[in-house]
C-alpha cells in the first residue's frame, strides 16, 4: 500500500470515531472474515491478537514474533478498502518507533496496546510506564505523518480479584494514556458492568473501547453507556465456532 492510502486511511479512521458514537470495528483474523465483515457493512476493522493466533494455530499474548504478525496481517489490510487497526499485544519487546514504522509499513493506521508485558513475564506496566510508551507512539506516529490511532489498553480490571476495588486506579492510568496521547483507552473485562463502565466513560475526554459479545449484548446498552468504540475480541471467532459446530454435529459420525 501506498504511502498516501496510509494516510488517507488514518485519517479516514479518525473521522469515523468522531462520526459513530460508537463506533464498531469487527474483530477479524484472516481475509475471509475481513472481506465478511466490510461486505456486511462495516466502514472500518481490528485484527485481534488472540483469534490471529488461533488461527495460525499460535498461542495468544505474543506466541508470535512482531515479524510474523506483520507477515500475518499485511495481507489482509491489502484485501479490503477500510481502515484496520491492528492489536499489537504489549509491542512484542520493540521500541515505540519499531512497532509504529511496522505497523505502516503493512498498512496498518491503528493499534491497540496493553500494560500486560507478555514478553517479560506478564507484569504489569506502571502507569507512567504505560503512559511514556504510549507516549512514544504518538510521537513515532507524528514523525512518521501518520496519524495513527491509539488505543491505549489496562488489564488492571482484569487482574483484580475486586474490580471494583481499583477503580482509582483504573482512572488515574487512562487519565494518563489520554494525555499521553491515547486517541481511546480500553479498560477489558467491564463488559458486563454497567456501573464501571459509566465510571470510565465518565472519566476520560476520549472514547472508551468495550469488549463486545456480536449476541449476546447490546449496541444500545453500550451507547447509552457512554462508549465510544467496540470491538469483538475473540468473541465473533468464539461465537462463529459455536454455530459451526452446531451445524456439522449432524454431520459427524456417530460414535
Amino acid at each position: 500500500m501506498d504511502f498516501r492510502t496510509t494516510v488517507e486511511r488514518a485519517e479516514r479512521l479518525k473521522h469515523l470515531h468522531a462520526d459513530h458514537k460508537p463506533l464498531v470495528l469487527p474483530t477479524v483474523w484472516d481475509v475471509w472474515s475481513a472481506r465478511t465483515a466490510v461486505a456486511a457493512g462495516f466502514p472500518a476493522l481490528t485484527i485481534g491478537s488472540h483469534p490471529l493466533a488461533d488461527s495460525r494455530g499460535a498461542e495468544d499474548q505474543e506466541g508470535q514474533t512482531f515479524e510474523e504478525v506483520l507477515a500475518a496481517v499485511r495481507p489482509i489490510i491489502a484485501a479490503v478498502d477500510v481502515p484496520v487497526s491492528v492489536d499489537l499485544e504489549s509491542g512484542y519487546g520493540q521500541k515505540p518507533a519499531d512497532l509504529v514504522a511496522g505497523l505502516i509499513e503493512a498498512g496498518g493506521v491503528g493499534l491497540n496496546i496493553e500494560d500486560t508485558v507478555h514478553s517479560e513475564g506478564g507484569r504489569v506496566r506502571s502507569t507512567q510506564e504505560h503512559a511514556s510508551y504510549v507516549a512514544g507512539l504518538r510521537a513515532a506516529a507524528d514523525d512518521a505523518g501518520v496519524p495513527v490511532w491509539v488505543n491505549g489498553r489496562t488489564d488492571l480490571f482484569a487482574h483484580a480479584e475486586n474490580p471494583s476495588g481499583v477503580l482509582d486506579e483504573v482512572i488515574e492510568r487512562l487519565r494518563a494514556l489520554e494525555q499521553a496521547g491515547a486517541d481511546s483507552v480500553y479498560p477489558v473485562k467491564i463488559q458486563d458492568n454497567d456501573e464501571l463502565l459509566t465510571a470510565v466513560t465518565a472519566a476520560v475526554a476520549v472514547p472508551v473501547n468495550t469488549t463486545a459479545h456480536p449476541v449476546k449484548h447490546d449496541l444500545e446498552r453500550f451507547r447509552r453507556l457512554g462508549v465510544g468504540r467496540i470491538t469483538y475480541g475473540p468473541l465473533l471467532q468464539l461465537a462463529l465456532t459455536d454455530g459451526m459446530k452446531d451445524m456439522l454435529k449432524p454431520w459427524a459420525p456417530s460414535s
